[in-house]
């Protein structure tokens, strides 16, 4: 049988010297969740039949700000151990001079992709990584409820509060002490921000730090915002929010226990599956504004394939990276994961808008969604982003109001931009 093998192989090698070509091992590093990492390695299987490389997938751990700190220790070290880096739509500023510049590699397929995926990931006129999806989150909402308790969709984030309230209170005197109001990502980590920036910029408490660089975040309606959100802790929201990220509130409300969720896209195909205890039961909205003269503000997300400078496989690298970006890959995704693409044709494909609806409906969300200040404080955008989740768990854990926080926000922002911009 070892003989057999050893023949197989052997002449497996011979064609690919017959055509010129030789299989690299390639590795790429890919942060996921949901059914991110099942999607991927099938395509990397085709990818593996159609080339004669082989990828191995070296697993992250799901929270972002681990997988930033991570991906530095390898850069700085100049390590040829990752070829290609799955990284996060904020991250090309403070990583670009670790990367090639794909822009003469892509220039024939560059003008198919979504324009502002494209911008996010460029710096100083260099492509940085080619966007592999996008994210904007949305409010899930159990419709069922909604209708048993004659509640409107809530427009504004105290209608959402009172309604959580009036629907808990409700479940709790029927026997159903397990449900809860409102479950999000509530832990120190780049999650808190996504969503705090959403509950104040929606609440015209304007940007963590304004396009300009200026410093304006410690006023009034962000304080107000804070202050709201800190009343959920305990209240329509479990004490353990504090510690909860993407996966943990998608367990609370797709085994049925939250009224209403904030999460990203991933999360609608998961939550319709079929093995989904709510499947049929919820559905999505835009997040929700402060009230009249504000409106809704959904963070940008996303993620984008990166060919390192220190891989020695750049060329297949950049291979896989065109391949697991193109159109059949990308609908794939849309269909099973519920990603947003950044091809703008996938938006119009009949098959992704009648399997996966969310898809051509959350295009306007993406287009219009908020941005995290990475382009207007560049490398130190994890400082700034630290120090903003900081401020705002501490209010939601009773460390301090909110106008003290965002007092001592404003000092330590202040600090950075002295000291960095």
């Amino acid at each position: 049988m070892k003989l057999v093998n050893k023949i197989i192989t052997g002449v497996a090698g011979m064609a690919m010297l017959a055509s010129g070509a030789l299989a690299e091992d390639l590795t790429i590093v890919h942060g996921s969740v949901g059914r991110d990492q099942e999607v991927l390695r099938r395509q990397l299987d085709t990818f593996e039949a159609e080339t004669g490389n082989t990828v191995t997938i070296v697993s992250m751990p799901e929270s972002t700000s681990d997988q930033f700190g991570q991906y530095r220790l390898w850069l700085a070290a100049q390590s040829s151990d990752i070829d290609v880096y799955r990284m996060d739509v904020i991250w090309a500023p403070q990583m670009a001079s670790h990367f090639i510049d794909l822009n003469p590699l892509v220039a024939d397929i560059i003008g198919d992709f979504v324009p502002a995926a494209v911008e996010s990931q460029t710096v100083d006129g260099k492509l940085v990584a080619l966007p592999l999806f996008l994210g904007a989150p949305a409010l899930y909402y159990r419709a069922d409820l909604l209708e048993k308790y004659g509640e409107s969709v809530p427009t504004t984030w105290q209608e959402m509060t009172d309604t959580a309230q009036l629907i808990m209170d409700g479940e709790h005197a029927a026997g159903n002490t397990g449900m809860y109001g409102f479950v999000f990502q509530g832990a120190a980590y780049e999650g808190l921000t996504c969503n705090a920036q959403e509950w104040i910029n929606s609440s015209g408490g304007g940007r963590i730090v304004e396009l300009d660089g200026s410093i304006e975040i410690n006023n009034p309606n962000a304080a107000a915002a804070l202050t709201l959100a800190a009343s959920w802790v305990g209240g329509i929201s479990p004490e353990g929010v504090l510690n909860y990220k993407e996966e943990d509130a998608r367990g609370v409300f797709q085994s049925g226990n939250s009224v209403f969720m904030r999460n990203w896209n991933y999360a609608y195909a998961l939550a319709a599956g079929e093995d989904s205890p709510v499947r049929d039961l919820f559905a999505v909205t835009t997040l929700p504004s402060g009230g009249e003269g504000t409106s809704s503000a959904a963070t940008l997300g996303g993620w984008n394939l990166g060919v390192s400078r220190y891989s020695e496989h750049q060329e297949a690298a950049v291979e896989l990276v065109r391949f697991l970006t193109n159109y059949e890959n990308q609908k794939e995704r849309a269909i099973v994961t519920s990603r947003p693409p950044t091809l703008t044709a996938v938006y119009d494909d009949v098959e992704v808008a009648e399997q996966q609806a969310f898809i051509p409906l959350w295009k306007p969300v993406v287009d219009n969604a908020l941005p995290r200040p990475s382009a207007a404080t560049l490398r130190s955008y994890n400082e700034v982003s630290s120090a903003f989740w900081t401020a705002v768990h501490n209010t939601m854990s009773g460390q301090g109001t909110a106008e003290e926080n965002l007092a001592q926000l404003e000092q330590e922002l202040t600090r950075l931009r002295g000291a960095r911009w």
